[in-house]
């Protein structure tokens, strides 16, 4: 990797992290509000379209974003044919939605789903306006445009879904609230953006990004279903509130690791696709990617599991108990996400969705044969036959990783090792505190979160560990750059 490029991926790292961090603080203080505010049912009524509107934005980005990061020398004619064909398929997806409104009701039993597919409905318009914008200052590494743009639109949709809950609105503010952040967010993206839609289309240029972006749209749309299978097989067999309560835990566990991953996978997919034909760069880049990840995850998650009691009374309350055990089995799946998304990156970067397709495919066939064999037992087992499929996907998703760069799955578990020891000694350390003459939950909860911080930071200094000293050194480098302004 070049030193230009190198100082271009640093610096994107910094806006992109800006970005998630501030965007999922807001998110996380506004779903906590709205958690105290609303009922598990409530929540589990929403989640319940979360299935049929994943497969309809899938249909709307159909995979040409990707396709137009990956493509070298992209042209305007490339980008307006992309934002045309977005914004049709929208208005086709909304309408089919639409009318399929009462049957999806009928099917769970829920009549006040009907018009909140209507409102929801809008909101896949509204957001194929922005897709093209948002593609292109991601693969720019503009991510401090991208920032703005989030932070206000999560701010003002979440002021917008407090007061509506306040006033006694249920469901309704977490609808609402989704609709309002699309409306800021396409509007911000037309107002700070400078890229504009020319009136000219070629189907020759849909055409030429075709085969990478087919195999992108099917393994989206196969994940959009497969990732809320669960969602709709409980929703299903059990009650909204059931439903709520896996939800709230799958969020609470989802919000640290997406935000460190998606930080760093936003800035490293654009970096991966630059040096696709140079090999032993990008086993180097992948290898410093996920290790950065993890040295994050790791410890995020095993200090998450071991506070889940404490952490859930303290900011949920006593109603949202239930959530505890899904919490802290949902954290084993956050340690190995990292490790199928990096391989799965690296595959995209070579331009092999062939192989990214196969992978998910034999990722969907275990999903199935795991909810058919626990849905019997209820939702814990589900939540184990989930742990099984994400162990399995690991090795999958680095079988072409090794073939392909040579950077096995046995090689990644090595350099990962020291990271999952010290996340380790920090969790025993942490859990022991509960044994401690502390009696009041937020005050045990303050003591297990610093102490957690301060003994892994501690330790990854005392140790030099090498993703830690890398951090800690940009961290220097950024602070005086901002001292010298």
């Amino acid at each position: 990797m070049s030193d230009d490029l190198k100082n271009k991926t640093l610096n994107a790292l910094l806006w992109s992290a800006t970005e998630r961090i501030g965007l999922q603080g807001i998110q996380f203080v506004v779903s906590i509000i709205l958690a105290r505010l609303l009922l598990p049912e409530e929540f589990g009524l929403i989640a319940m379209l979360a299935v049929f509107l994943a497969i309809a934005d899938s249909f709307i980005s159909s995979g040409f974003g990707h396709a137009l990061i990956q493509k070298q020398g992209a042209t305007h004619i490339d980008e307006c044919s992309i934002f045309y064909f977005n914004v049709l398929v929208s208005f086709i997806v909304a309408v089919f939605l639409s009318l399929a409104a009462p049957w999806i009701a009928n099917f769970y039993n829920q009549p006040q789903l009907i018009l909140m597919i209507y409102a929801l409905s809008l909101n896949l318009i509204i957001s194929a306006f922005g897709l093209v914008q948002i593609t292109l200052l991601s693969k720019r590494l503009n991510f401090r445009l991208q920032q703005k743009v989030s932070i206000i639109s999560a701010m003002a949709s979440g002021i917008i879904g407090v007061i509506m809950a306040l006033k006694g609105f249920g469901v309704w503010s977490l609808v609402l609230m989704q609709l309002g952040n699309t409306v800021f967010r396409t509007s911000l993206l037309w107002i700070f953006s400078t890229w504009r839609p020319s009136w000219i289309f070629s189907f020759d240029a849909l055409r030429s990004m075709f085969a990478f972006g087919s195999r992108i749209f099917l393994v989206g749309l196969l994940n959009a279903f497969f990732v809320n299978i669960y969602s709709l097989v409980i929703a299903k067999l059990f009650s909204p509130m059931a439903l709520g309560f896996y939800i709230r835990a799958e969020s609470l566990q989802t919000l640290p690791v997406t935000t460190i991953t998606g930080v760093i996978n936003q800035v490293m997919f654009p970096v991966f696709s630059s040096i696709q034909h140079d090999k032993p760069s990008l086993k180097r880049a992948l290898s410093k990617t996920l290790n950065m990840m993890e040295l994050f995850v790791f410890p995020m998650m095993v200090g998450l599991a071991t506070v889940a009691k404490p952490l859930v009374l303290v900011l949920l309350t006593e109603k949202w108990v239930p959530i505890v055990p899904y919490l802290q089995l949902f954290c084993v799946i956050g340690v190995l996400y990292p490790i199928q998304l990096v391989n799965l990156s690296a595959l995209n970067a070579q331009g092999r969705s062939d192989l990214f397709l196969r992978v998910q495919v034999i990722q969907y066939i275990l999903i199935i044969i795991s909810v058919l064999v626990t849905y019997r037992w209820g939702i814990i087992a589900l939540i184990y036959g989930k742990i099984v499929c994400s162990f399995l996907a690991c090795y999958l998703c680095s079988y072409y990783t090794q073939k392909i760069l040579g950077y096995s799955i046995i090689e990644q578990i090595k350099e990962l090792t020291p990271i999952l020891t010290l996340s380790g000694l920090m969790g025993v350390c942490v859990y022991a505190l509960q044994y401690s003459s502390i009696t009041d939950q937020t005050a045990l909860l303050v003591v297990q979160i610093l102490a957690g911080i301060v003994l892994y930071s501690g330790m990854c200094r005392l140790l030099q560990i090498s993703s830690f000293m890398e951090i800690l050194q940009l961290i220097k480098i950024r602070g005086k750059r901002i001292a010298q302004k």
